[in-house]
């Protein structure tokens, strides 16, 4: 019988799962919703939903029956510690493994080998390994960190208003702007909408995209990340990053990212991003499988 594997990656918007087969063909992919806990409580089924939904959607896409058994399951969750506050997630595999999402990113954006990773894109965190030991650098989450991520972006644009409006500043079209964003009608709106959960962190991050230009948080988050980056090198990880997350897809930010970084550390080798993290979550079920010998083709 042929022998599966699964790879999946539960983000803070969005789940995605792929699944491969003993020579290393992706047969079938699917998504789910969120899959962090972040906010949620002890009766939360959000990160089993969304690991098991993902699932179901790849097994259908590659014609497999939802019960199928797989050798090894790998699932990189945004935020994750150690620990499942909600329902546990139960998928039929030999191995099921889970994880904080940063390494699958690495894994997947650097096709299994050393270095750095830089993930910029709900949140924020930087990876590195150098093959025997890891190393995570910032990834505080929304509260305390995030820097260069969407949602840290947006909640400085949106503060910069708010202390506009305190001070009598004219900013009406920039308010205007976002408060059409949201549907709603004023500032003060937008942020007890925030605060009573009615707008979600990923549609806070969303705004993002809606202002991002040629402003001082664009470099300050670019230049913190790569301060990140440049830690993870002098601690011992090879030189070679790999930018990944939705944030990087904005030119401006991806420029402003590869320019710190080459003025922090000269001779950085910025390379592009080999596989998406689901994929780094199969390359590593491959690994939890012993199943030796993988290359998916990009």
């Amino acid at each position: 019988m042929t022998r599966y594997v699964a790879g999946i990656d539960g983000g803070q918007t969005s789940t995605a799962a792929v699944i491969g087969d003993e020579r290393g063909r992706i047969v079938g992919s699917g998504v789910a919703g969120p899959a962090d806990e972040v906010g949620q409580g002890a009766d939360s089924t959000r990160m089993h939903d969304a690991l098991s939904g993902a699932l179901r959607a790849a097994c259908k896409e590659a014609d497999l029956d939802c019960g199928t058994h797989f050798e090894a399951i790998v699932a990189g969750v945004s935020g994750y510690e150690g620990r499942v506050y909600g329902k546990m997630p139960q998928l039929p595999a030999a191995r099921f493994v889970l994880m904080h999402d940063a390494p699958i990113a690495h894994a997947g954006a650097l096709a299994g080998e050393p270095g750095v990773v830089v993930i910029a894109g709900t949140g924020s965190v930087v990876y590195a390994t150098d093959g025997k030991q890891g190393w995570t650098f910032g990834g505080w989450g929304y509260l305390f960190g995030d820097e260069g991520s969407a949602f840290w972006l947006a909640r400085q644009k949106l503060a910069g208003l708010m202390h506009a409006e305190d001070r009598g500043v004219d900013a009406a079209d920039d308010v205007r702007q976002a408060c059409e964003f949201f549907g709603l009608p004023s500032l003060r709106a937008i942020a007890r909408a925030f605060y009573a959960g009615e707008l979600s962190r990923d549609r806070i991050a969303a705004f993002a995209s809606e202002v991002l230009a040629p402003w001082t948080d664009v470099t300050l988050g670019a230049t913190y990340l790569s301060w990140l980056a440049r830690e993870a090198v002098v601690r011992g990880a090879p030189a070679r990053v790999a930018l990944v997350g939705g944030m990087f897809s904005d030119d401006e930010f991806a420029t402003a990212m590869a320019e710190h970084l080459e003025r922090n550390r000269p001779g950085i080798d910025i390379v592009t991003p080999r596989h998406d993290p689901a994929v780094g979550a199969l390359i590593l079920a491959y690994r939890e499988a012993g199943i030796s010998g993988i290359e998916i083709a990009p």
